[in-house]
C-alpha cells in the first residue's frame, strides 16, 4: 500500500511548498517513486501539465523535484481569482465553472469525489505521496465541506504534519493555538510538527520545543533553517512579489507593473536570477522607472479590469514617456491584449465590463472567448532565431496588422505581434524567458554582456541543496514511518534535530 503524509501550515506562506518540493527531491534521490499532491490550490500562477490541463505552478515544481512529469491529478482543484470575491474553478485541468466565495463554500462538497479520484490515481504510481495543504486547518470557519486540509486528510486517511514559520514570530502560539482550535477528530490526525525558516542556532529553541510538546503532546520532526536556495525556485504566492519589488541595482533595469490580477508571475524568475538584471516590480502608487530599458506588461486573469487599473495608476502616461525616451515594451498574454487598440468581452467572461479601449501601442484587437487555450509548446523567436519552450493559457483571439510581424513561430503558426519599429511586442507564450539563448540575446540588446546562467540547471541544483539540508535537520525516518502507518498509526519519538 502506498504511504502518504500531508503537510499543513499554521498559516499561509509558512513554506509548505518548498518543504514538499525539497522532501520530494530528497526521497527521489533515495530511489523512491514519490509524487506530490495538493487537493485544492488558489493561485493565478498556473502551469500546463503533461496530460494537457492546468495545475498550480507549485505542483509543477514539485513534480520536477520528483523527476516525474506533472499531471492534472497532482492538483485536481485550482481556483484562479478573477475579482476580490470570485474565482474561476479548474477541475482535473479544465474549466469547471465560476463562483463567488460564498457560492464556492457550498460547491466544495461536490469536489471531494474528483479530489479523491485524483489522489487514487497519483498514489497508484507512487511509493509515497507528499500532500500539501492550503492555508491553515485552524480556519474553522471554512471547515464545513473542507477539501484542502483536514477534510481531505480524514477522507483519504492521511496523517498530518503541521508546519510553523518561526521567522514571522509567534510560532509557539500558532502551533498551540491550532491544537486548541481543532476538534478532537481533526486533532487526532496530527502526528507532529516542523519548525520552518529558523535563523541561527536551533539549539536555542529547545525550551520552545518543550513548551509546544507540553501544551499539545505533539513531537517535533525537525527545525528547518532559513533555506537560501528557496529564492531560486519558482514562487507560488504573489505575496513574494512584495519582497522582489526592492531589487538590487544592476546594469539592465527591467520594470514590471504589479497589476491587480497578475498571473504567471514566475515568467520572470529566470530574469530575476540574472546578475546583470535589476528586475523592478512596480507597486501601485509608484511610477514606472524612467531609466528602465524594458517594461513588461505581465499576464493577468482579468485583462479589462487590470487595463482600467493600469490607467488609474497613470502607468499609460509613463509608458508613453518610456517609449519616447527610446525604451522598449513587451506584453505577455493579457499584457499583449492590453497593448492593442481594443478588447471586447461579448460573453461577459471577465465580468460586467464588456469592452475597453486598449493602450493603442500595437495595431491589434482581441476578443475574449469562452474556450480556453491550454497547451505546452516549442517555438522559435522571430527576432533572434532562438528556440523557445513555454506554454499557453488564455481565453482570447487576437488579430490585426501587427500580427503580420509575429513575436514567435510555433511550428508554422505565428504567435503574437510586433510594431513596425520593433520596440513594442507581445506574445501569448509563458515561460519563454527560461530559454538561455533567448535571454542572452535579449540582455545583449538591452546593454548587457549576454553572459547568462543555465536557469533550469540552477533550479535543479537548488532542489538538490535543499534536499541535502533537509536530510540533516528533519527526522525523515519518522516521517516515512508515519506515512506508512497511515492515520491509524502514531508518532513514537521526538526528532533528534529538535533537542
Amino acid at each position: 500500500m502506498t504511504g502518504a503524509i500531508m503537510m499543513q501550515g499554521t498559516g499561509s506562506d509558512v513554506g509548505k511548498t518548498v518543504l514538499v518540493a525539497g522532501l520530494c527531491r530528497l526521497l527521489a534521490n533515495r530511489g523512491l517513486a514519490v509524487r506530490p499532491f495538493k487537493p485544492q490550490n488558489m493561485s493565478n500562477n498556473a502551469a500546463v501539465a503533461e496530460d494537457g490541463g492546468e495545475i498550480g505552478r507549485a505542483q509543477w515544481l514539485q513534480a520536477l523535484a520528483c523527476r516525474t512529469p506533472a499531471s492534472v491529478h497532482m492538483n485536481p482543484v485550482l481556483l484562479k481569482p478573477q475579482s476580490e470575491t470570485g474565482s474561476q474553478i479548474i477541475v482535473h485541468g479544465k474549466v469547471w465553472g465560476q463562483a463567488q466565495g460564498r457560492d464556492y463554500q457550498r460547491l466544495k462538497t461536490q469536489l471531494l469525489a474528483p479530489v479523491l479520484e485524483s489522489f487514487t490515481k497519483v498514489a497508484a504510481a507512487a511509493d509515497i505521496v507528499l500532500v500539501e495543504g492550503a492555508g491553515s486547518p485552524a480556519e474553522i470557519n471554512l471547515r464545513g465541506g473542507d477539501i484542502a486540509n483536514m477534510g481531505f486528510a480524514r477522507a483519504a486517511n492521511v496523517p498530518v504534519v503541521l508546519v510553523g514559520d518561526i521567522d514571522r514570530g509567534g510560532v509557539i502560539a500558532s502551533l498551540v493555538g491550532t491544537h486548541a482550535l481543532l476538534d478532537e477528530d481533526d486533532r487526532s490526525m496530527v502526528r507532529g510538527y516542523l519548525i520552518n525558516k529558523f535563523r541561527g542556532d536551533a539549539g536555542l529553541f529547545a525550551e520552545g520545543v518543550s513548551a509546544i510538546e507540553r501544551f499539545t503532546g505533539w513531537p517535533c520532526f525537525g527545525i528547518v533553517p532559513w533555506l537560501q536556495d528557496a529564492r531560486r525556485l519558482p514562487a507560488e504566492d504573489s505575496v513574494v512579489l512584495e519582497r522582489l519589488a526592492d531589487a538590487a541595482s544592476a546594469p539592465v533595469k527591467i520594470a514590471v507593473p504589479m497589476i491587480s490580477r497578475m498571473a504567471n508571475f514566475d515568467d520572470f524568475d529566470a530574469l530575476a536570477a540574472e546578475p546583470e538584471v535589476e528586475l523592478c516590480f512596480v507597486r501601485p502608487g509608484e511610477r514606472l522607472p524612467a531609466d528602465a530599458a524594458l517594461v513588461i506588461l505581465p499576464g493577468t486573469k482579468s485583462t479589462i479590469s487590470d487595463l482600467v487599473g493600469f490607467r488609474e495608476q497613470g502607468w499609460d502616461r509613463d509608458l508613453e514617456a518610456h517609449l519616447k525616451a527610446g525604451g522598449r515594451v513587451l506584453g505577455i498574454c493579457g499584457g499583449l491584449q492590453m497593448l492593442g487598440r481594443h478588447i471586447s468581452d461579448p460573453h461577459g467572461i471577465e465580468g460586467p465590463l464588456r469592452q475597453a479601449e486598449g493602450l493603442g501601442l500595437l495595431d491589434i484587437e482581441t476578443e475574449l472567448r469562452p474556450r480556453k487555450t491550454v497547451r505546452n509548446v516549442t517555438a522559435r523567436s522571430v527576432a533572434s532565431g532562438a528556440d523557445l519552450s513555454g506554454y499557453e493559457i488564455h481565453m482570447g483571439v487576437t488579430r490585426g496588422a501587427d500580427c503580420l510581424r509575429p513575436f514567435a513561430m510555433i511550428n508554422s503558426r505565428p504567435d503574437g505581434a510586433c510594431s513596425a519599429d520593433g520596440r513594442v511586442a507581445g506574445t501569448y507564450l509563458h515561460g519563454f524567458f527560461d530559454s538561455d539563448a533567448y535571454r542572452a540575446t535579449l540582455l545583449s540588446s538591452l546593454g548587457g554582456t549576454g553572459r547568462i546562467a543555465d536557469y533550469r540547471a540552477e533550479v535543479d541544483k537548488a532542489l538538490d541543496r535543499i534536499a541535502a539540508t533537509l536530510e540533516d535537520c528533519v527526522d525523515v525516518a519518522q516521517l516515512l514511518h508515519c506515512a506508512a502507518a497511515g492515520a491509524d498509526g502514531a508518532a513514537t519519538h521526538c526528532a533528534g534535530g529538535c533537542d
